[in-house]
């Protein structure tokens, strides 16, 4: 069963609020800019976004799960629905950890590509590391959209 304490089913409803949000909110402004900046101002761009959003970002979603771990405290009392809940924040992390690994190498790789924009090769990387950074991003979206149908499921029951 899961515990209710007030304020920290408040901190787990802000955290996941602003994880959320801020995919959102990343995805619009990614689009944006992409349509608005030129190429040497969007990697400037992308990269300030990105070193804040690491913190922001991150930062509430490792507040949401220890939020949520600690609701639903002890282990042993878990569901399988808390089981997979927690898996999929797993998945989570790892997923967030590997999309801020790819948005640092799309940087090198875009900055290459202004260098030479001739380059075939880093052209090609550049159009392979968007189809990967879209499918982190949806994998990221669906997984999240999963824990938070998960974690409404366990606070029902």
């Amino acid at each position: 069963m899961l515990a209710m304490s007030t304020p920290l089913v408040a901190v787990e409803l802000l955290a996941a609020c602003i994880w959320v949000g801020s995919l959102i909110c990343l995805a619009l402004v990614a689009n944006v800019a992409r349509k608005v900046l030129g190429g040497p101002s969007q990697v400037t761009f992308f990269r300030a976004v990105g070193r804040r959003y690491g913190m922001v970002g991150t930062g509430s979603l490792l507040v949401a799960i220890g939020a949520g771990l600690a609701l639903a405290w002890p282990p042993a009392s878990w569901s399988s629905t808390i089981d997979a809940a927690v898996a999929l924040a797993g998945v989570l992390v790892l997923a967030t950890a590997v999309g801020m690994i790819q948005a640092r190498q799309m940087t090198t790789l875009r900055r290459q590509a202004m260098g030479a924009p001739d380059d075939q090769i880093v052209a090609g990387a550049v159009r392979r590391g968007r189809l990967v950074a879209g499918a982190l991003r949806g994998l990221m979206a669906l997984v999240t959209l999963a824990i938070v149908v998960l974690a409404a499921q366990a606070i029902s029951h």
